[in-house]
């Protein structure tokens, strides 16, 4: 039972929320051109002064450790880490997509009906790839975080990973990756789309708050984000 502050900069989304004893109590955000830079801290500042705290109340930060934005994923654990060495509190750190998913699959009226239902939030990593994992509606890894190329065959492979027969069984696919897949997904007919599903801080509480009860902590000096692939600068243009 803590007061935590949770930070998600993985994609375009800069969000914060702060959370008592698993409940939301604050929450800024905006989905907006990778403008964690400039917002962060402003947000952190905006969700204190919605609550009856002060930010030497706070008992731990969480932070979205990716996978995502190499940029966005820096300023969220610089920023967390930076919270987390001034007032000596423990860091935590949540999976992107696992929350993302969470987010999805408890939504009891629409997913609960059927058990046996699989999530796989995607978030875009460019090109035809994207950054993927597979859940199942008790928020358990099926099919563990990766890198995935989209072919004419991903949705079979899926299934193969996740070590499922049921050709009936019913995958959600939601984030900003599955939009560029789904006309190669959508072939299938247990594939089903969720549209409007962003990353946010305020679906981080019930993990982090498990973290801190689990006394799940980061070594905050060494602690880095879970970026998946090295990151690829783009070539500097040479003036002609």
């Amino acid at each position: 039972m803590a007061l935590i502050l949770n930070l998600e900069t993985s994609t375009t989304v800069c969000s914060v929320s702060l959370a008592k004893d698993g409940a939301l109590i604050g929450l800024k955000e905006i989905n907006g051109d990778y403008s964690h830079s400039e917002n962060l801290t402003l947000f952190v500042e905006d969700v204190m002064a919605q609550s009856a705290f002060k930010l030497s109340d706070v008992e731990a930060v969480a932070v979205s450790k990716g996978p995502g934005s190499y940029t966005g994923l820096r300023i969220g654990v610089s920023t967390a880490k930076g919270l987390c060495y001034s007032l000596n509190i423990p860091l935590i750190a949540v999976n992107t997509l696992e929350h993302i998913a969470l987010s999805v699959s408890s939504n009891e009226q629409t997913f609960a009906a059927n058990p046996s239902s699989l999530f796989c939030p995607m978030l875009d990593a460019r090109r035809m790839e994207v950054y993927c994992g597979v859940l199942d509606a008790g928020n358990n890894w099926v099919v563990p975080t990766s890198a995935e190329i989209i072919y004419e065959h991903f949705f079979s492979k899926l299934l193969a990973l996740a070590g499922r027969d049921n050709a009936e069984q019913a995958v959600y696919f939601f984030g900003d990756g599955a939009e560029k897949c789904k006309e190669i997904l959508s072939q299938n007919k247990n594939a089903f789309f969720v549209n409007d599903v962003f990353p946010s801080a305020k679906n981080m509480i019930t993990l982090s708050e498990k973290a801190f009860n689990n006394k799940q902590f980061e070594d905050t000096a060494y602690f880095e984000p879970f970026y998946l692939k090295d990151f690829m600068a783009g070539k500097k243009k040479t003036p002609k």
